[in-house]
């Protein structure tokens, strides 16, 4: 009995620990976007732990500036682009060695991980150089974004696609479609692709996500010439405090949207795939 007890009391002790961790998470994490939030509703705020009046007017300001929008319009756009001419070359890409030439995907993996090992200033100046003047003068446009976004979100499409392609075995879905009389195209387009959606879509979101935060190579390679969601937010640092948190928390809610949406869409299952499922089961 006391053995029981000694370890019953053991538990609840150890059950307490974790909560108290979770809770000095949650604080530590929370307690910035809690401050952003009160001063950017704040109308007067000094010497008191809390503001002295509270005020929508940096919101109805933010959402009267046509600014604004037009730069989540370019933020959307040069992710949306990226995301897409990413998955477009990288999947038929990283489903072709995984398959087909296995070896190769050694190759492909240093490749990806490569330019991660520069610091992002260092890439930044190495691009405006060479992308100053010459054919490809495109320093200052939406395509230089799109071409250093596309290497930045590569290990998410690289590595979401592969565990999908080990998930559901593709080696084996792609020869027994092939014996039944399937080209290697039609088993990758109507067997393969629909099996890695799911994992792939996340992958994808949390991609947008990422380019959606980026600032670093924003500010040095356009900078003012195409002002994206994070230039509005660094310009607006130099004006007004309390407008540059309103946009940082309306930043923040969108991004708990997109969070929203990437933990739906990773439960989300192709039409007939989960009868299919049951049906193995059973």
């Amino acid at each position: 009995m006391k053995t029981v007890a000694a370890n019953g009391k053991r538990k609840a002790g150890g059950k307490r620990w974790h909560v108290a961790v979770i809770v000095v998470l949650l604080i530590y994490l929370f307690l910035p976007i809690v401050g952003t939030l009160l001063f950017s509703l704040a109308k007067e705020w000094q010497d008191e732990i809390f503001p002295n009046s509270y005020t929508l007017e940096w919101y109805a300001q933010l959402l009267a500036d046509m600014r604004f929008y037009e730069a989540i319009g370019r933020t959307v756009l040069v992710s949306v682009l990226t995301v897409a001419i990413t998955l477009t070359i990288m999947i038929p890409v990283i489903f072709v060695l995984h398959v087909y030439f296995p070896n190769g995907e050694k190759l492909l993996q240093i490749s990806i991980m490569l330019p991660f090992a520069f610091p992002p200033v260092v890439s930044a100046i190495g691009l405006i150089k060479i992308y100053s003047s010459g054919p490809l003068a495109i320093t200052g446009t939406v395509w230089i974004l799109i071409a250093v976004y596309f290497v930045l979100i590569q290990p998410f499409i690289y590595q979401s696609v592969r565990n999908s392609l080990n998930t559901i075995n593709a080696i084996d879905l792609v020869e027994a479609a092939e014996v039944l009389g399937a080209g290697k195209m039609t088993a990758f387009r109507k067997v393969v692709l629909p099996n890695i959606l799911p994992g792939t879509l996340v992958a994808s979101l949390l991609s947008f996500s990422m380019i959606f935060g980026e600032f670093v190579m924003s500010r040095m390679l356009v900078g003012g010439d195409y002002e994206t969601i994070q230039m509005f937010l660094y310009n607006q640092m130099k004006t007004s405090g309390q407008s540059a948190s309103a946009v940082v928390i309306t930043y923040f809610l969108l991004i708990l949207l997109l969070s929203g949406l990437v933990l739906k869409l990773g439960s989300w299952k192709p039409r007939g795939y989960k009868k299919a499922a049951l049906q193995e089961e059973e």
